[in-house]
C-alpha cells in the first residue's frame, strides 16, 4: 500500500507538470490558483487511496473523476467569490455595491445550491463500485476534506489585516 501511494505522490504531478499551461504575466494569478487546485486534489487522491485500500489503476481514475467535478465546479466558485466581494464591498458603504447587494446574495446561494448538487453527483460517481463500507470511508473524508477548506478560508481573514 504505502508503495503505491509513494508511486501516486510521484506520477501525478509529472502527470500535471506535461499539461501545457498559460504563460506570461497576466496569467500568474490563474495559474497559481490551478496550481493549488492540483495540490489540493492530489491529498485528496492520495488520502482515498489510502483510506479506500486503492491500486493505482483505481486511484488514478478517481482523481480523473475528481479532476471533471472540480472543472465544473471552477466557474461556480467564482461567481461565489465575485459576489462575495460584491457584497464585502457593499457592507464597508460603497455605493456602487449598495445597488447590487441583492442580486450578489441570490447568486451567492444559487450557485452553492448548484455546488452542492454537483458534490452529491461526485459522490454518487465515486461510490459506484465502493463496498458500503468504503462508500462510509469515501463520505467521511469527502466531508473532512470540505470542512478543512472551510476552516482554511476562515484562517485567512486574519493574515490580511481585516
Amino acid at each position: 500500500m504505502k508503495r503505491m501511494t509513494w508511486a501516486l505522490a510521484f506520477a501525478l504531478p509529472v502527470m500535471a507538470l506535461a499539461q501545457p499551461g498559460a504563460k506570461g504575466p497576466e496569467a500568474r494569478d490563474p495559474e497559481r490558483t490551478a496550481k493549488a487546485e492540483q495540490r489540493q486534489r492530489l491529498r485528496q487522491v492520495l488520502e482515498l487511496a489510502d483510506t479506500l485500500e486503492l491500486d493505482s489503476a483505481q486511484a488514478l481514475k478517481m482523481d480523473e473523476t475528481l479532476r471533471r467535478f472540480e472543472e465544473r465546479r471552477r466557474p461556480l466558485r467564482e461567481q461565489v467569490r465575485d459576489s462575495a466581494r460584491t457584497l464585502h464591498l457593499a457592507s464597508r458603504g460603497d455605493s456602487a455595491a449598495l445597488g447590487q447587494v441583492d442580486a450578489a446574495a441570490q447568486k451567492v446561494f444559487d450557485a452553492r445550491a448548484q455546488i452542492s448538487a454537483l458534490d452529491r453527483e461526485m459522490y454518487q460517481a465515486l461510490a459506484k463500485d465502493l463496498t458500503p463500507q468504503k462508500r462510509a470511508r469515501l463520505a467521511v473524508v469527502l466531508a473532512r476534506s470540505e470542512g478543512a477548506k472551510w476552516f482554511k478560508g476562515k484562517g485567512d481573514k486574519g493574515s490580511r489585516g481585516d
